[in-house]
C-alpha cells in the first residue's frame, strides 16, 4: 500500500502541515507521533489499518516534512492542528491514536472537542505532570546524538530503530533529524507545568491506553486513568515493550487496535461501550 501526501495549512498561525493519507474506507483514524518522531513511524500499523479504515498520519508542526520553527509549539497549537487536520481532509469523528507527546494531544483534543471524535487510543501518555527535568534530559540527550550522522546505516547503529533513521534527512555533509533541538525543548515544557488530570476527566468517548511494561507511565498515573471520575477505559500493558510500543512490539499494538477498534469504533453512529477495565500484568 502507499501513502499520497496532504497539506494542510493550520487557520490558527498558517503553519505548514504534511500529513500521510493512506487512504482507505470506513472510520477514520488519525495518527499522532512522539516528540522527535515522523509520520513515518507509523507505516506498519498504517498497512495494518487502512482495509478497514481511513487513515491520516500527521507530521506534527516542527517534526518531518511540516514546518520546521513553528512560533507557537504550546499544547494549544497542537490541538489546533488536529482540527485542521480533521476539517481539511473531511475526516468524520475520526479515532484519534497517538503515542507519547502524539497521545497528549489526542487527549487534549478529545477533552475540548468531544463531539468530533469517536474514541481514544493512548500509547504510553497520560494526565500527570511531565517531571520538571524533563526539557533538560531531552536537550541533552539530542546533544548526544553524534551529527551529522554519515550514513542511515550509522544512524540505525546509534539510534537503535530503523524508524528513526527514516526520518533524517541528507544534507551535503550527512545526515540530520528532520526538527530543530531547541524547538522539542520548548515543546515538551507545558507539559511539565502543571497535570492534566481536568481535561482527562472532560473526555467523553471511549479510551484504550496502551502502556508498555518497561515505558514511562508509572502504576499510579495508570490507575488514577482507570479510576472514576473520567472516561471509560481499557487499559493494556505490553509485556517487555518500552516506550516507543508501536516501534518495539508493532505486532501485539496492531493485535490490541484491531480488538479495540472492532468493539469501540465501528462504522455506525453509535458504538458500544467499552467499559472500565483494566489488564495491566
Amino acid at each position: 500500500m502507499t501513502w499520497t501526501e496532504r497539506i494542510v495549512t493550520s487557520p490558527r498561525d498558517d503553519v505548514r502541515l504534511s500529513c500521510r493519507d493512506w487512504g482507505g474506507t470506513g472510520v477514520p483514524v488519525v495518527l499522532l507521533h512522539g516528540l522527535a518522531g515522523h509520520a513515518g513511524e507509523w507505516d506498519a500499523a498504517a498497512e495494518h489499518l487502512a482495509p478497514h479504515h481511513r487513515v491520516v498520519a500527521v507530521d506534527q508542526r516542527g517534526h518531518g516534512a511540516s514546518e520546521r520553527r513553528p512560533a507557537d509549539v504550546s499544547r494549544a497549537a497542537h490541538v489546533a492542528d488536529v482540527l485542521a487536520v480533521t476539517a481539511h481532509l473531511g475526516l468524520d469523528r475520526p479515532v484519534l491514536i497517538g503515542q507519547s507527546l502524539g497521545g497528549h494531544t489526542a487527549m487534549l483534543a478529545a477533552a475540548a472537542h468531544p463531539d468530533l471524535f469517536r474514541a481514544l487510543v493512548l500509547i504510553e501518555a497520560g494526565a500527570a505532570a511531565a517531571d520538571p527535568a524533563t526539557p533538560d534530559e531531552i536537550g541533552a540527550m539530542l546533544d548526544s546524538w553524534p551529527l551529522p550522522f554519515p550514513s542511515p546505516d550509522a544512524a540505525r547503529e546509534f539510534l537503535g530503530s530503523e524508524a528513526w533513521a527514516a526520518g533524517l534527512e541528507e544534507r551535503p555533509d550527512g545526515w540530520y533529524p528532520r526538527f530543530e533541538r531547541d524547538v522539542m525543548v520548548a515543546a515538551i515544557t507545558e507539559n511539565t507545568t502543571r497535570a492534566w488530570w481536568p481535561e482527562w476527566e472532560r473526555i467523553t468517548c471511549p479510551v484504550l491506553l496502551v502502556i508498555g511494561e518497561n515505558g514511562i507511565v508509572t502504576p499510579q498515573e495508570s490507575q488514577r486513568m482507570l479510576t472514576p471520575p473520567g472516561p471509560d477505559t481499557t487499559a493494556v500493558s505490553i509485556p517487555g515493550a518500552p516506550h516507543d510500543v508501536h516501534l518495539h512490539n508493532p505486532g501485539a499494538l496492531h493485535a490490541v487496535l484491531a480488538d479495540f477498534l472492532a468493539k469501540s469504533a465501528g462504522n455506525g453512529d453509535r458504538f458500544g461501550q467499552t467499559g472500565r477495565s483494566g489488564s495491566l500484568n
